[in-house]
């Protein structure tokens, strides 16, 4: 079954009780919507491009100090698994397993992704001592 294509994301901003679009292309999201034409829409804010550069600048500084992963990109997957942050899939002969959910930014909230950092920063001081230097300095 083909896939079905994703739809556009538009940003509009608040401004007291209206929501304004932030460039040309969100207003054009409204062509063809009528004044006063009641539409819907669903609410979501956007996650901290910063914070998802300094928990990977993390991961990355523990890898070079360290060496307790291959890579980076290995280090996020056994943090998720061992923090719990996965999803259960039932394979055809009836076992559950987990698998590393994702922490891509349309998956999860600001708020579950500060949680799921802390809790991986946690993760790594008590299972590898590792404090990043960032921590340390301040």
């Amino acid at each position: 079954m083909a896939k079905r294509p994703e739809k556009p994301i538009y940003s509009f901003i608040r401004k007291g009780n209206v929501l304004m679009p932030e460039m040309a292309y969100d207003l054009r999201a409204l062509d063809g919507v009528a004044n006063g034409q009641r539409v819907r829409i669903d609410i979501k804010e956007w996650r901290n491009l910063d914070r998802l550069k300094a928990y990977w600048s993390l991961l990355h500084e523990a890898v070079d100090a360290t060496g307790m992963s291959v890579s980076a990109e290995k280090l996020h997957e056994v943090i998720k698994l061992d923090t719990g942050l996965v999803d259960l899939v039932r394979l055809p002969n009836g076992m559950t397993v987990a698998i590393p959910a994702s922490i891509a930014l349309d998956r999860m909230s600001e708020g579950e992704f500060i949680a799921y950092f802390q809790s991986a920063e946690e993760w790594l001081a008590r299972v590898y001592g590792f404090v990043s230097e960032r921590e340390v300095a301040a």
